[in-house]
């Protein structure tokens, strides 16, 4: 992969060079905000939509757990990753290292918003909101986007920040492919439909409360 100058531009053809290359990492950045909200939204109810089989549960959420919303956002921003990667490789800098700080800070902010919003409206009207859900996933997904425009438009970290970033990277695959069906019993993993806590941890026995859409989906036996 080739990376931009560490050098400031001297002519006016570098300086259009390293213009173009901004503004083409940026506007990939701002289509991922688009991509990463839409696709992972569409992941919310892919589990539903499979007839409940398990093994869409790895990337699809499988209860309304915090972890589980998380999981959607992250196989979404994956995927538009890899897509990215294969038009802006010859124009950005640290990309695996970006894009796992990316993956780290939306799933931080999410919950930092929703968490935050929720402490205020639970003992003041005793409901959360279904906007106010969906725009905690908008910013957290806006400010993982930030911080890997930045990082890619960084001077080159080395080798080492390569190997972190890949490492994250795989370390975050592993979590999001397992805790759907081993997950720990702590409150991100508790499903928290209509803004309780249920008791119910990965793939439930009982999806009737959950059904959006009308039709035979039994769960698929093992």
């Amino acid at each position: 992969m080739s990376t931009l100058s560490t050098q400031p531009p001297r002519t006016l053809k570098e300086k259009a060079a390293v213009l173009f290359r901004s503004r083409r990492i940026m506007a990939w950045e701002i289509g991922g905000i688009f991509f990463i909200n839409i696709v992972g939204g569409s992941l919310h109810f892919a589990f539903e939509l499979s007839g409940f089989t398990r093994w869409v549960g790895f990337f699809a959420s499988v209860n309304e757990s915090t972890w589980e919303h998380l999981k959607f956002y992250f196989w979404a921003g994956l995927l538009y990753a890899l897509i990215e990667y294969t038009y802006v490789k010859d124009d950005a800098n640290n990309f695996p290292l970006a894009k796992a700080i990316s993956f780290l800070v939306t799933p931080i902010v999410l919950c930092l918003f929703f968490y935050g919003y929720l402490a205020i409206t639970l003992p003041l009207y005793g409901r959360g909101y279904f906007l106010a859900d969906i725009a905690c996933g908008v910013i957290g997904v806006i400010a993982g986007q930030i911080v890997s425009s930045y990082f890619l438009q960084r001077e080159p970290l080395g080798a080492k920040a390569k190997q972190v970033g890949l490492g994250l990277i795989a370390a975050l695959t592993i979590m999001f492919s397992t805790f759907t069906f081993y997950p720990p019993k702590f409150f991100l993993f508790e499903d928290f439909l209509g803004h309780e806590f249920t008791g119910q941890y990965g793939i439930l026995e009982d999806y009737g409360p959950y059904m959006v859409f009308e039709f035979d989906t039994d769960l698929e036996e093992e």
